[in-house]
């Protein structure tokens, strides 16, 4: 058993001891490859009338490894952040940093419930076994490791559980596309023989909404902790860089055995094997269809090789989900809001009780399966369109504040719920141009809705920050209405210390960005934020401990 320090250190620096090779395949086996990403690429090629034109999930989630490494990594790394939340609390201070935890939490959550689910269905499918308790067991499994042994259990594990992916998937692919009753992937990837062509088409009215959810993929797929958590631990702000442009390559080659599972499965004569009829489209059991698949088109020892695969990309995102929360709520909730003087053991402590608790609750998420995935969704759609432009603003616009990080936040939301969601059932307020009802009268919109909430929210952010510092330091308004003291408080009680934000275990105080006087800023002034790119504290005091 690791001790409280060591532990702190594993869960929070630990990949910098690793080697290059071992770090890219840390990040690129875990950050989006797992249960959903295999069985739902798999789902989206098999489905008909959507096919390889709708599976967005391998291009989406590879360029935002890409523009995560351009534009993101190093960034953040440079300024030794710990958690994604950090340059939030720094800038728009405590308040706003519990607001931004909430989208961020469920995110991790739903996404860890949802693929305890795909699991617990999967192994239902190969073995006989109830689903509650192979949720349950797996659940557990994830669970004890990640409490033991924090980043390092996460890394170690990962490596393995890629190599099982990997190997696994391709061992069976030969396998299926050799059964009698499969016929030629690459003549039904362009003719309809037992269902439409796997490659898929976009139909014109749907164009907007391919664009819409592949805008969603690529740059919501950017503002996870289970991403910065990988790359605010490598060793290097260039190690950094290089392992999301690696780990987009990795993304992309892990999805090809699943793209071919899914063209074998609508290639496949169904009645002519001990599937039987009717097909899985037609029993309702598509999304399972590459455990079927494994099941019924491949030798028995083959399949079980399958099944170690699927279940090794599962266990690879839970794990990993699982201390993004816990890692999140100990230093950005508990530490930096309530206990600022906590122990490192005390951190670690939480970080334990934390990653039971958000084990446990996703846990018995999973065991509502109906939901979760619609759940999952949902908060998917919210780290887009409040979370990512808020890290834009962040990072790269000056001069923005509390006051519009919370309008912008409050924005995004508001419609993003209003455009409704088929899968929860829920009706839109705001009924867009190309709307339709579906088989259950819930209108489905066409329009790009999701973006035009995320631009609402970034450019609600910039416009009402600036306003408010307008107001406040032309005296239109007086200082004590600014009750968030993010205008003309000069040492706002809302923005931490160098000593609050980053103790100095984990960086040196001159990498830390100072939090500059408010009322510095000036309307006139433009892009990049010097507030979190200073890398050189001009403060008298640390210049003369430096000198020192």
């Amino acid at each position: 058993m690791l001790d409280a320090e060591d532990f702190l250190h594993h869960s929070c620096r630990s990949a910098k001891h690793f080697s290059l090779a071992m770090e890219y395949l840390f990040l690129s086996g875990t950050t989006w490859v797992g249960g959903g990403y295999i069985n739902g690429t798999a789902e989206a090629v098999y489905v008909p009338g959507y096919g390889l034109a709708w599976a967005q999930a391998p291009i989406g989630y590879s360029l935002s490894l890409v523009l995560g490494g351009l534009f993101f990594a190093k960034p953040m790394r440079s300024k030794g952040y710990v958690t994604m939340l950090d340059p939030f609390q720094q800038i728009y201070g405590k308040r706003m940093g519990g607001l931004l935890f909430i989208p961020a939490l469920m995110g991790e959550m739903f996404w860890a419930a949802a693929i305890f689910s795909a699991l617990g269905a999967t192994i239902s499918v190969i073995i006989d076994i109830n689903i509650n308790i192979s949720v349950i067991v797996s659940a557990l499994i994830a669970t004890m490791y990640t409490l033991v042994g924090g980043l390092y259990s996460v890394a170690y594990t990962d490596v393995v559980q890629l190599f099982c992916i990997f190997l696994g998937l391709w061992i069976s692919v030969p396998f299926a596309m050799s059964h009698p009753a499969v016929t030629d992937i690459g003549f039904t990837a362009v003719h309809q023989v037992h269902q439409a062509p796997w490659l898929g088409s976009i139909n014109s009215l749907d164009i907007y909404t391919w664009l819409d959810n592949f805008l969603l993929l690529t740059l919501g797929g950017i503002p996870w902790q289970a991403y910065f958590q990988r790359v605010l631990s490598s060793s290097s702000a260039t190690y950094a860089q290089v392992l999301s442009f690696l780990a987009a390559f990795g993304c992309l080659v892990m999805a090809l055995p699943a793209v071919l599972i899914g063209a074998i499965g609508a290639s496949t004569a169904w009645n002519q094997t001990e599937y039987g009829v009717p097909d899985p489209m037609t029993k309702k059991e598509a999304d399972m269809i590459l455990p079927i698949v494994l099941q019924y088109l491949c030798p028995v020892y083959i399949s079980f090789f399958g099944l170690g695969a699927v279940s090794a990309a599962v266990m690879s995102s839970a794990d990993s989900s699982i201390l993004s929360a816990s890692s999140m709520f100990a230093r950005n909730i508990y530490q930096l809001s309530f206990r600022q003087n906590a122990s490192d053991r005390e951190i670690v402590w939480v970080m334990r009780i934390t990653v039971f608790l958000f084990g446990a609750s996703a846990t018995a998420m999973a065991l509502l399966a109906s939901s979760v995935y619609g759940l999952w969704y949902l908060s998917s759609d919210l780290v887009y369109i409040i979370i990512f432009p808020q890290l834009l603003c962040v990072l790269f616009i000056k001069g923005t504040n509390t006051y519009g990080a919370i309008a912008g936040y409050l924005f995004g939301l508001v419609l993003r719920i209003t455009g409704g969601e088929p899968y929860l059932y829920l009706q839109p307020l705001i009924y867009y141009p190309g709307c339709y009802p579906d088989e259950n009268n819930i209108y489905i919109q066409r329009f790009p809705f999701k973006t035009l909430a995320m631009l609402t929210s970034f450019f609600t952010n910039i416009i009402v920050s600036y306003i408010a510092k307008y107001l406040f330091e032309s005296g239109t308004l007086p200082p004590k209405l600014d009750f968030l003291d993010a205008v003309v408080a000069r040492y706002s009680r809302e923005h931490m210390d160098k000593a609050t934000l980053v103790k100095s275990d984990n960086i040196v105080l001159n990498e830390l960005a100072p939090v500059n006087p408010r009322h510095s800023l000036t309307l006139t002034s433009t892009f990049t934020n010097k507030e979190a790119f200073n890398y050189v504290d001009s403060s008298p005091e640390l210049s003369n401990t430096e000198d020192n």
